[in-house]
This record gives C-alpha cells, sequence and structure tokens, in this order.
C-alpha cells in the first residue's frame, strides 16, 4: 500500500520543554536530511534506526538557522505507523514548533489528517480497529481504571477474544458447508442441529458474558453526566466545589446565584464523573434565573445519575417533593446538607420520599459526610470494587452496538434450530454473526467507517 509522507505536531501547543513533529512515509528520512544538520556533517540516511541525534535544523534555500534540535530515526517496519519514522524535538512554544512544521512541509511532506498516524498503523496492519480506538480512549481516560482498561484493549485484548469467536463460527460454517456440498462423504463429521445448536449457545453466551460488562466500560470510557439538583440556597455549589476540590462555583446566602449550568469533571473513587451545577429549580420572576432553570431542566432528563441536595436546617417542602417526582425511576442519590445546623427537615418523611436510593447527610462546610456520598456513587455502579485485570471490558459505544446487533443474529440462529429450519438456511444468520463481530475489529468493516472514526482523533496521533 502506497502513501505520501505526512507530518504533523505531536504535542500539545503552547508553552513547554519540547515539542514533537512527527514525519511517517518512504521519504520522511530524505525530507528530515534536507534540512537537518549533524555533528561532523552526519547525514540521518546513514545512522542506525531507533538512533537519537542532536544538530540544528536549516532553511536549505538560504541556509538560514531555524530551530536547535533532537532527531529520532526510527525505521519501518518496527515504527507506530510501519513506516519510516522521524521525530524531531525542538523547543516547546507555538513560534518554534510551527516554524519547524512548516520547514518540514516546505520541503516534501503533506500536512497529516486527523488520526492519520493511527490509521497508517490500521491499515499497515500493526493493530486492528479496536486497538486503534483504544488509542483514543487512552489519550481521553479521566480515571487510573479508564486508562487500564484502554491499555488492554491496545494489547489486545478483546481483538484475540473477538478472534477466537469468529475462527469458532467459521469452523462450523466450513463443516456446514462441507456438509451441503459432500454429504455423500460418510468420514466427514455429520452436522446436526444439535451440535450447530451447542456452538450458537457457546458463542451468544460469552457475546452475553462481554455486554455484561458494557455497562461499566462505557461509564468508565465518557464518564457519568451527574446532575446536582435541589431547591436554591441547599448547597448545590458547595457540593460541586468539594467534590472537585476546588472553588469552580459561586458560594452565597443569597438563593439563585446559580444562573446556569456549571459543568466540571471529577474523579470519584474510579468514577469519573461529569459533574454538572444546575440553578436552583423553582418558580421565578426573574428572566435570567428562569433561562438557567430550564436549563436545569433539559440536564435532568439527559443525566445518568442524580445528586438531589436537601436543606436540613429547613422544612420539607412541596418543592421539595416535586423535584422527588421528576427523578422518578432515575439512578438517585440522595444529600441532606447542612447537618452542622439545627436540624428542622424531617429525616423519615425524606426516607419514605427516596424509598430504594440511598440517603446520605453531609456538612459540606465541616467537610463532613463526602467520603459516604463516594463511597455510595462507587458502590451504586461498580459495587465497590472494578476489576480490570478479571474480565475484558467493552467500553466503546461502536462495539456494544455491534455486539447486541451480533447476539440478535446468533439468538436466531438458535430459535431457527429449535424450529427445525434447515441448516442452510440457519448457517445465513451464523454468517451474519461472524461479520457483525469482524466489524468490531475491522475486518469487515465499511471504508467510510474508518474515515469517520480516525477523524475523532487529533492531528499528529
Amino acid at each position: 500500500m502506497d502513501f505520501d509522507t505526512i507530518a504533523a505536531i505531536s504535542t500539545p501547543l503552547g508553552e513547554g520543554g519540547i515539542a514533537i513533529v512527527r514525519i511517517s512515509g518512504d521519504e520522511a528520512v530524505q525530507i528530515a536530511d534536507q534540512i537537518f544538520r549533524g555533528a561532523g556533517g552526519k547525514q540521518l540516511k546513514d545512522v542506525a534506526t531507533h538512533t537519537i541525534h542532536y544538530g540544528l535544523l536549516v532553511n536549505p534555500k538560504t541556509g538560514a538557522k531555524e530551530e536547535e534540535v533532537m532527531v529520532t530515526v526510527m525505521r519501518a517496519p518496527r515504527t507506530y505507523t510501519r513506516e519510516d519514522v522521524v521525530e524531531i524535538n525542538c523547543h516547546g512554544g507555538l513560534v518554534s514548533v510551527n516554524r519547524v512544521l512548516q520547514l518540514v512541509l516546505n520541503n516534501g511532506a503533506r500536512l497529516a489528517e486527523p488520526g492519520e498516524f493511527t490509521k497508517r498503523a490500521f491499515l499497515n496492519g500493526r493493530i486492528d480497529l479496536s486497538q486503534a480506538e483504544a488509542v483514543i480512549d487512552l489519550i481521553r481516560a479521566k480515571t487510573d481504571k479508564a486508562m487500564n482498561i484502554a491499555l488492554e484493549q491496545m494489547g489486545g485484548r478483546l481483538s484475540k477474544l473477538i478472534a477466537k469467536l469468529r475462527q469458532e463460527i467459521l469452523e462450523t460454517l466450513a463443516h456446514v458447508e462441507v456438509n451441503i456440498d459432500y454429504p455423500e462423504y460418510d468420514d466427514v463429521e455429520e452436522m446436526t442441529h444439535r451440535l450447530l445448536e451447542e456452538k450458537a449457545i457457546y458463542i451468544r453466551d460469552q457475546i452475553k458474558k462481554l455486554l455484561n460488562t458494557a455497562e461499566q466500560g462505557k461509564i468508565l470510557r465518557e464518564g457519568l453526566a451527574t446532575a446536582i439538583i435541589g431547591r436554591p440556597n441547599v448547597g448545590k455549589s458547595s457540593l460541586l466545589n468539594s467534590l472537585v476540590q476546588e472553588n469552580k462555583a459561586i458560594v452565597t446566602d443569597i438563593p439563585g446565584t446559580t444562573r446556569d449550568v456549571i459543568e466540571e469533571y471529577v474523579n470519584v473513587r474510579g468514577v469519573p464523573l461529569r459533574l454538572i451545577d444546575t440553578a436552583g429549580i423553582r418558580e421565578t420572576e426573574d428572566i435570567v434565573e428562569q433561562i438557567g432553570v430550564e436549563r436545569s431542566r433539559k440536564v435532568l432528563k439527559e443525566a445518568d445519575l442524580i445528586l438531589l441536595v436537601l436543606n436540613s436546617a429547613e422544612e420539607f417542602t412541596s418543592e421539595d417533593e416535586q423535584l422527588f417526582k421528576a427523578v422518578e425511576g432515575m439512578d438517585v442519590i440522595v444529600i441532606v446538607n447542612k447537618t452542622d445546623l439545627p436540624r428542622k427537615i424531617d429525616l423519615e418523611k425524606v426516607r419514605d420520599m427516596a424509598s430504594s436510593h440511598t440517603v446520605v447527610t453531609t456538612s459540606l462546610l465541616e467537610e463532613e459526610g463526602i467520603d459516604d456520598l463516594e463511597q455510595a456513587i462507587a458502590d451504586m455502579f461498580f459495587r465497590g470494587e472494578l476489576e480490570t485485570g478479571d474480565l475484558t471490558y467493552v467500553s466503546n459505544s461502536r462495539h456494544i452496538a455491534l455486539l447486541h446487533q451480533a447476539l440478535d443474529a446468533i439468538e436466531d440462529v438458535i430459535t431457527g434450530i429449535e424450529m427445525g429450519t434447515p441448516i442452510d438456511i440457519v448457517q445465513i444468520d451464523m454468517t451474519r454473526t461472524w461479520e457483525l463481530l469482524g466489524e468490531i475489529i475491522g475486518d469487515t468493516v465499511q471504508e467510510s467507517l474508518i474515515d469517520q472514526l480516525f477523524s475523532q482523533f487529533c492531528l499528529g496521533k
């Protein structure tokens, strides 16, 4: 497969110790040689692979010095893309790194598209599609657990399991084909409905096992959209600040201080929460606050977890009761705040309204009860612990959707067998299962989908 030579900045833009410009392709070393001047006139085409060299970058047209750099040369196929790769380490800063990139582009390289380096690694067979997608997960990981799962997927854990299932299906289909095409051969094992059913049940159980990890895996990958709701001045913004451990929201004794939705990511016992501090939900004549309240109601409908905050120092109100009704059927943790003040709220009524939901008491002013809240969140979604070493976690929405489709297809196989459908008809659904699993690792995926997936990457990766 022939590609032109591409280049991009592979480190975040901004001031820093170093920045890296990556070049990949057949002409990577040649392009770097045009602009690199090493000690003693050393040329990069003559150096050993996987070595790093000090020198200057110069403009070959004018001879002007452009940067002082360290250049790493890595020759195919032992590189990220399985092409020749050169990485230029220059000083961090917007001017310096852009100057180096422009110099590389002016001497024969093309600016890489988002994710094109990883796309080439996939197209050149170094990784499959699920491993490529794990690169995004690794970059975006918000907790150690999410990072560990991404590392496992990058290492091919999911790929190997999917490949094993597809091989099982392929061998089954081969037996079916032999029995259909050569029924007169006595030495060929007859593929009976019973044997086909046993294989289909095994495949179904393995897919179900993967899907059982999907909820937790998706939470780790994308985070929980967590809405903090309650009447004005019950401590919603204080709760956000306590969990984030930073003063992100304005906290005053004046009701209605929060007029808009405030978002912040936080790691709670390995659970990534996308915390959303909402405006207090109440009837108000203030036009600006009304807009905030409407946004709060919209956030409420889209949230994965609700933290419903009540004021221990005030009596339980009809507005509180309306909030309980608004979150019926949702995952809710009830927080009774301001326990440092004399209690006026009826805790028994709160527990009755909460029903099966967890109730936690806190004094955010005194920093009491936060540990109990964090443990309640972890218990709700991970039963307190998540073992990344024992299970293959599925976290990618595309993979989950394909597994559900594959499960439906294999269920159709089992149903067809139970109804006595001819095997050559049943094998159509078995083949469909094989194709759907292949889409996860990229064996049967369409080119348009590949382009769409890699467009989500940042430049330089």
